[in-house]
C-alpha cells in the first residue's frame, strides 16, 4: 500500500527566501569589488564597457557558486537559465533607453522652438539661428507621403490575406512565399524599383506620390502577412453558422470575419505604417529635397521626416545637426506613439475575444 511517506517530494524551483535575496546582492557586491581589484589594480585594462562586462562575469559566477552549494544542481541551472534571460532583457532595454534618451536630448535644442513645427527651412540658412525655420514640410510631407501609402496597402493586403485564409488554391502557395520574401526586402531594393519603373519607366518626375509608391512595397508584405496572421485566428464555427444559414462566402467573409478580426487588423495596419514611416532609402532615390513646403504631392520634390535627418545630418553646421536630431526625435516619438497604439489595439482585441 502505497503511503505519504512514498509519495515523490516536487521540487520547488521558484520559491526565493531572504538568505537568495541576500546572496544575490552579496554576489553583485562581491562581484564589483573583484572586479575593480583586478580590474583597475592588477591587470593593464582600462573602459567602461570591459568593466561592466567583467563585472557580471564575476557577478554570475559567484551568484551561481553560492546557489549550486546551497540550492544543489536543478535549481543552479533553474537560476542559470532566468538570469540570463534578466541579463538579455536589461541589455535590451538599456539599449532602447540609450537610443531614446540620447535622440530626445541631442534634439531638444531644436524641439523647445515653437517654429520647428510651424515653419519650413525656406528662410533659413545653415547659419541661421534654431528659433529661425523649422520641419514643418518635412513632417507634412511625411504625412501626405504614409496616407498615400496607406490608401494603396491596406486594401491590397487586406484582400490578399483573404485569399490566402479565405479561398486559396494552386497559387496561394506561390502568393504566400512571395509575400514571405518580400517581407525581408532590402528598403534600397524598394526605391530602386520605383525609380525603375516610375521615373525610367514612365517618366514621371520626383515628387511624393513616387515615394509613396516605393514606401507602400515596403508595407504591403508587412500588412499582408500581418492581415493573413489576424484571419487565421477568427474561429471556424463562425464561418460554419454563417454558412449554415444561407449567407455566401463574400458575405461570410465581409460581415462575419472582417468584422471580428478588426481590432489585429487595425495592428496590421500600424505594424505596415510604422515600417513604412521611418523609410530613407526609398524617398532618398524617389521624393527629391526641398527646403520649402509642398502640399502636393504630384508636382515637384517633397521631403519626409527621415529624408530630412539624413539631409541635415550631413551638414558640418551645428544647428543644422540639431535640426536633424529635432526630426529624428519627432519621427521617434511617432513610430512609438503608433507602436504602443498598436499594442494597446491588440490588448483590446484579446479582451473583447473573452
Amino acid at each position: 500500500m502505497t503511503t505519504l511517506l512514498d509519495e515523490p517530494v516536487r521540487r520547488q524551483l521558484r520559491i526565493v527566501d531572504v538568505e537568495d535575496r541576500a546572496g544575490l546582492v552579496g554576489s553583485a557586491v562581491a562581484g564589483l569589488s573583484l572586479t575593480w581589484v583586478f580590474y583597475n589594480r592588477i591587470l593593464p585594462t582600462e573602459g567602461t564597457l570591459g568593466f561592466i562586462v567583467c563585472w557580471w562575469l564575476s557577478f554570475t559566477a559567484l551568484y551561481l557558486l553560492y546557489t549550486g552549494l546551497r540550492r544543489g544542481r536543478v535549481v543552479l541551472t533553474d537560476r542559470f537559465a532566468v538570469l540570463l534571460a534578466h541579463s538579455a532583457a536589461a541589455l535590451v532595454g538599456i539599449a532602447l533607453t540609450t537610443v531614446i534618451g540620447y535622440t530626445l536630448i541631442r534634439g531638444a535644442r531644436a524641439l523647445i522652438h515653437t517654429n520647428f513645427f510651424t515653419q519650413d527651412l525656406r528662410t533659413a540658412g545653415p547659419l541661421e539661428p534654431l528659433s529661425s525655420g523649422g520641419a514643418l514640410h518635412a513632417l507634412v510631407g511625411t504625412l501626405i507621403q504614409i496616407s498615400i501609402a496607406i490608401a494603396i496597402t491596406l486594401p491590397l493586403g487586406i484582400l490578399c490575406a483573404v485569399y490566402l485564409t479565405e479561398v486559396g488554391g494552386r497559387a496561394s502557395r506561390l502568393v504566400r512565399s512571395v509575400v514571405e520574401a518580400m517581407t525581408a526586402l532590402p528598403s534600397i531594393v524598394a526605391g530602386l524599383f520605383a525609380y525603375v519603373v516610375l521615373l525610367i519607366g514612365f517618366g514621371m518626375r520626383l515628387s511624393g506620390f513616387v515615394a509613396a509608391m516605393a514606401i507602400s512595397v515596403m508595407m504591403l508584405p508587412i500588412i499582408a502577412r500581418s492581415s493573413e496572421v489576424v484571419l487565421r485566428l477568427v474561429p471556424s464555427g463562425l464561418r460554419e453558422a454563417s454558412l449554415a444559414l444561407g449567407a455566401t462566402q463574400w458575405r461570410t467573409v465581409w460581415s462575419v470575419v472582417l468584422p471580428t478580426a478588426r481590432p489585429g487588423l487595425a495592428t496590421a495596419l500600424v505594424l505596415g505604417t510604422a515600417r513604412g514611416i521611418g523609410e530613407t532609402s526609398p524617398v532618398l532615390l524617389t521624393a527629391g529635397f526641398t527646403t520649402y513646403l509642398n502640399l502636393n504631392p504630384f508636382s515637384g520634390p517633397m521631403v519626409s521626416l527621415p529624408l530630412f535627418t539624413f539631409k541635415m545630418s550631413q551638414s558640418p553646421e551645428p544647428n543644422y545637426i540639431s535640426r536633424a536630431f529635432g526630426a529624428a526625435a519627432l519621427l521617434l516619438v511617432v513610430v512609438l506613439l503608433l507602436f504602443a497604439f498598436s499594442r494597446w489595439m491588440a490588448g483590446r482585441g484579446r479582451s473583447g475575444s473573452r
